[in-house]
C-alpha cells in the first residue's frame, strides 16, 4: 500500500476530488496548509505599500492506494491541476505497511 500527499493550489481542489473520485478512490482526506516552495512566496503591493507573504494556502489532499494503483492515480492527480506555472503543487508518495480498519479489527490491503 503507498500513501500518496498531494500538495496543490487552493483552486485546483473540486477538479482533483471529482477526478479521484471517478478514477475510483473511495478514501480521501483534505486539509488546509501554508508553505512556500522554492519561489519562497510573492511579493504583493496594497496601497501603495510592497510586502511579502511568504506563507502561500495550499491544499493537501492524502489517499492510500494499492501499490499497483500508484502510477493510475498520480497521473490522475497531475492532470487535473498541472498549469505549467510555478506553483503547481507537489506530490509525496510513502509505503504503508499496515492499515487497520477500527470497527471491525480488519487489516491489509481490504480496508482501503
Amino acid at each position: 500500500m503507498k500513501k500518496i500527499e498531494a500538495i496543490i493550489r487552493p483552486e485546483s481542489v473540486e477538479a482533483v476530488r471529482s477526478a479521484l473520485s471517478s478514477a475510483g478512490v473511495t478514501g480521501l482526506m483534505v486539509s488546509e496548509i501554508e508553505g512556500h516552495g522554492k519561489q519562497k512566496g510573492v511579493v504583493q503591493q496594497w496601497r501603495g505599500e510592497k510586502y511579502r507573504v511568504e506563507l502561500l494556502p495550499k491544499i493537501k489532499i492524502e489517499t492510500v492506494v494499492k501499490d499497483n494503483d500508484v502510477k493510475r492515480i498520480t497521473g490522475v492527480i497531475m492532470d487535473s491541476v498541472r498549469t505549467g506555472e510555478i506553483g503547481d503543487g507537489k506530490i509525496f508518495i510513502y509505503t504503508i505497511d499496515e492499515a487497520i480498519r477500527i470497527r471491525t479489527g480488519e487489516s491489509g490491503e481490504s480496508v482501503i
